[in-house]
């Protein structure tokens, strides 16, 4: 077995010990996709699949909107209220951040590994919710610049 088929396996079996079906699934699919051969398809999804899975949480936040769920009214007040200015401030950042990640992550692809590592500490321990590596890329390369100010 390839290191990377091995540390697929260390990640079902970590996503499998703190009940991540994300982590369990994505690990699954990647080593199904290599022992069947349609490893080609990992540049595809390497290039894409971020898009792909942001396509898919911003279709999941958007639907209360195309539903009626929240009002053109109601969406007025959220971005002209202190709280929605604060949410516009905040997704502007976090956008930032998620950049800064990106970019973290293309540097140094090993990170990973510790994100998932700490993303599941964070669900086992601290009661957490994942939304997904790129925050936490994010999240890392602002304690590394910190750090960096220190050097």
């Amino acid at each position: 077995m390839h290191s990377g088929e091995t540390t697929m396996v260390i990640l079902l079996l970590i996503g499998l010990a703190a009940r991540s079906n994300l982590i369990s699934t994505c690990a699954c699919i990647l080593l199904i996709l290599q022992f069947s051969k349609l490893d080609v398809l990992f540049p595809y999804l390497e290039t894409h699949g971020l898009e792909l899975g942001l396509l898919f949480l911003l279709l999941s936040i958007l639907v209360p909107i195309a539903t009626d769920k929240v009002t053109t009214r109601e969406l007025l007040y959220n971005v002209t209220s202190l709280p929605g200015l604060l949410a516009i401030i905040s997704g502007a950042l976090a956008t930032h951040l998620n950049s800064e990640g990106l970019k973290l992550m293309q540097i140094d692809p090993g990170i990973i590994f510790g994100l998932i590592v700490g993303s599941v500490i964070g669900i086992l321990f601290f009661n957490g919710q994942p939304v997904g590596p790129l925050m936490a890329a994010g999240v890392a390369a602002l304690f590394i610049e910190v750090l960096n100010w220190f050097r």
